[in-house]
């Protein structure tokens, strides 16, 4: 009998680990865990097409997450989409004229902003507008061209 209780409680202590570790994972992949979206600067960018990206996506420099997007919302006088961006305040070397872009990880991954240092020797600080943008690529759209093309073509 004692076996058989020892036994219970091993086996309960490996589905709560379980349980545990499966948490932390999905922290990860939903991309809450890490950078506190009060420490660093915020800078702005538009977009005429933000796709897919959402809140607290990564920001990357070189693929090294340097921040997180903070807000999305639609410009009604300019029709873009106004993305706020918090960078880490350890990564304050960033070149005013940096360009951004929206990139997708993998083929139908998450999407999230890619900055492309530039060669300015002023840096980006809080409330700074990166001027030189890419908007997202939609699938949809470049499929139906290649199709409306081959359409075309015959």
């Amino acid at each position: 009998m004692q076996i058989t209780r020892t036994t219970e409680i091993m086996v309960g202590l490996f589905v709560a680990a379980g349980i545990v570790a499966i948490f932390f994972m999905a922290m990860q992949v939903s991309n809450l865990g890490g950078l506190n979206d009060k420490e660093g600067y915020k800078v702005t960018a538009r977009f005429e097409n933000s796709g897919g990206l959402k809140v607290k996506s990564p920001v990357t420099v070189a693929g090294v997450r340097v921040g997180r997007v903070a807000s999305i919302h639609f410009d009604n006088e300019t029709y873009e989409s106004v993305v706020e961006i918090t960078i880490a305040s350890e990564f304050n070397t960033l070149p005013t004229d940096s360009s951004a872009g929206i990139y997708t990880a993998g083929l139908l991954g998450e999407q999230y902003i890619g900055l492309e240092p530039g060669g300015d020797e002023e840096f980006l600080k809080g409330g700074d507008e990166i001027q030189l943008t890419q908007s997202a690529l939609v699938l949809e759209e470049i499929i139906g061209q290649f199709l409306f093309s081959k359409a075309e073509g015959e």
